[in-house]
């Protein structure tokens, strides 16, 4: 069930931009019945210890819409949410009210200057190779995706976002390009995904027969016993 429910998850966001796969670790679940003398190997299972984070390149696709940002190679975007800092690969920003750049859920992009990103939009956007964003010639602001001393720390908040759980002094600047009109696309393969979501529901079906037959041979027993006794 778990395995289903991480696959279906991963095809659900096979169109949300920055979006990263997850998969499963496996381990071995040992039965107390497996330390008792000619214990047989049904004792022994795999079972899904945790789910891991595959934070592998995903595809860069062209939008020409001047507020989107994709970040090739290492790093995140600083976003403000509404219970502190998060990290996400979704350039896919849009212009708020205020003139900020914001997700699509509305939470302000941070510069490098920790400040949120406030553009003119009457004026055109551009970026140079650096990372300065201007406008009319002149720097506003800039962006500097930010990378971390040790993945393992990040937690998924939502399809993608990032809360991080370790010390400041485990961010640095990171080594990725930023390509202004351009969104990465999931890191979910269509095809891998779907014949692994397959092949999770045909397993689950052999487990839901298993247990079945189990509970009609306990039942047998129960019965045989009732009518010997008699």
């Amino acid at each position: 069930m778990e395995s289903l429910d991480l696959v279906a998850n991963n095809l659900a966001n096979v169109q949300t931009s920055g979006f990263k796969i997850d998969r499963e670790f496996y381990n071995i679940y040992t039965a107390a019945e497996a330390s008792e003398p000619g214990a047989f190997d049904p004792t022994q299972m795999p079972v899904v210890e945790k789910s891991w984070t595959d934070y592998s390149q995903g595809n860069l696709k062209q939008t020409a819409n001047q507020t989107d940002f994709a970040i090739a190679g290492n790093g995140f975007f600083t976003v403000t949410g509404p219970s502190g800092t998060l990290y996400t690969r979704n350039g896919a920003f849009q212009l708020s009210p205020t003139g900020n750049l914001v997700t699509t859920e509305g939470y302000p992009l941070q510069g490098s200057d920790g400040k949120p990103v406030q553009i003119d939009p009457r004026q055109t956007l551009q970026m140079t190779a650096q990372g300065d964003l201007q406008q009319s010639g002149q720097t506003i602001s800039k962006l500097l995706p930010v990378s971390f001393t040790n993945m393992s720390e990040l937690s998924k908040q939502g399809s993608s976002y990032f809360r991080f759980a370790g010390p400041p002094t485990s961010i640095a600047p990171a080594t990725g390009l930023v390509h202004q009109g351009k969104l990465e696309e999931s890191n979910v393969g269509n095809a891998e995904s779907a014949v692994r979501l397959v092949t999770v529901m045909r397993q689950f079906e052999m487990l839901q027969k298993a247990i079945g037959i189990g509970a009609e041979m306990n039942q047998k027993a129960i019965t045989d016993v009732a009518r010997s006794g008699a």
